[in-house]
């Protein structure tokens, strides 16, 4: 999977910022049937956090997340449902820690009357330790609750893990480059996805 995700800050006002994540996902969905792969794009998610300028300690955002049905392929690669939800940040930066997470819980509310519903919850916890030169360690787990599984077994997936990263310059622009694993310790029973997750990172920086 290749996620596109860019971080566009808009200024509304002295005291207020919109933070808004688009999360652009392309796809590799193997088909257990005939062996072949479905490539393509799969449904679009957009963040959006109102967040306080002036406010120091926690920085924190809260807003509506949307997810829209913009697969390719609706049936293999998406949800063929509109869904939303509340979605909040919060993190910390003590020293050369940056500690936080992000959660939301998406709910479908229109959409293909065939497809199962969405309810959706995802909690990502992020901690990172700066080093000199630009280097740190960190761990940044995408846990997920399907609260629509069918039987309790299958509303997990909480992986475990972690990893390094760099930033560096290409010219005079900042790049973040880092590489994380991870072990799925826990997981739905019928999920055909690997049992770990290699996650790389490249991230352009342009501050202000």
């Amino acid at each position: 999977m290749l996620n596109i995700q860019p971080v566009l800050p808009i200024h509304v006002t002295d005291e207020l910022n919109l933070i808004t994540r688009p999360i652009i996902p392309v796809v590799r969905q193997p088909d257990l049937i005939d062996g072949g792969d479905t490539w393509g794009l799969a449904d679009i998610q957009l963040q959006t956090y109102l967040s306080p300028s002036k406010w120091d300690k926690p920085i924190f955002g809260i807003g509506p997340v949307f997810q829209f049905p913009s697969a390719t392929n609706g049936r293999k690669l998406g949800t063929e449902k509109w869904s939303a939800g509340p979605g909040a940040v919060a993190l910390i930066t003590p020293g050369k820690w940056v500690i936080g997470a992000l959660a939301n819980n998406l709910w479908s509310f229109a959409g293909d009357s065939d497809r199962d519903n969405v309810n959706l919850m995802t909690v990502q916890p992020f901690v990172n330790y700066n080093f000199e030169k630009g280097w740190y360690v960190h761990t940044s787990p995408i846990i997920t609750a399907n609260w629509a599984a069918h039987g309790s077994d299958n509303t997990w997936t909480v992986p475990v893990g972690g990893g390094f990263g760099r930033i560096i310059r290409i010219g005079k622009l900042p790049v973040n480059l880092s590489a994380q694993a991870f072990d799925n310790v826990v997981k739905p029973d019928d999920d055909p996805t690997a049992d770990w997750t290699l996650r790389l990172q490249v991230q352009f920086l342009f501050p202000k």
